[in-house]
């Protein structure tokens, strides 16, 4: 059974803020929170989270700078990232893919839908997660016993 999954909200606006995670109060999760898109990114680094609910709209560095930044890091690469959005032109969510997000949310938030989303990208990085330890595994199996795959 994995551990009390992390989720980081980087959001500006203290009532978003505050109602993601009134969403997010039945979900067994640790809830950290990040003010702007530099304190998103620090607090990413320091609290490692499964998932971010990331804004886009954000001072210091939006959303989109944000997740490019995480995505090409492999420290964090591996962070899944749902934007929550009040943008929607097709451009925005075209950003947002090529920023490397792994799923987006527009506002006004529908809590069913959050909620959805939220359980299934945390299920997916369990499923990650769980996939890179039995690679561990299997590659320190091979490397006791002598055998070396690659070497064939």
């Amino acid at each position: 059974m994995a551990d009390t999954n992390k989720i980081l909200i980087a959001d500006d606006n203290q009532a978003n803020v505050e109602l993601l995670e009134a969403y997010l109060a039945g979900v067994d999760c640790n809830v950290e929170i990040a003010v702007n898109g530099q304190d998103a990114l620090d607090k990413a680094a320091s609290f490692m989270p499964d998932l971010i609910l990331l804004d886009v709209m954000m001072p210091k560095l939006s959303g989109f700078e944000v997740c490019q930044k995480l995505k090409s890091d492999p420290a964090t690469s591996r962070i899944m990232i749902l934007m929550v959005t009040a943008l929607n032109e097709l451009g925005d969510i075209e950003r947002a893919v090529t920023a490397g997000t792994d799923d987006f949310l527009s506002k006004p938030v529908n809590k069913v839908e959050l909620l959805k989303r939220v359980s299934n990208m945390l299920r997916i990085k369990d499923m990650q997660d769980e996939n890179e330890r039995l690679r561990r595994y299997i590659d320190d199996m091979e490397s006791e016993s002598g055998h070396d795959p690659k070497a064939e």
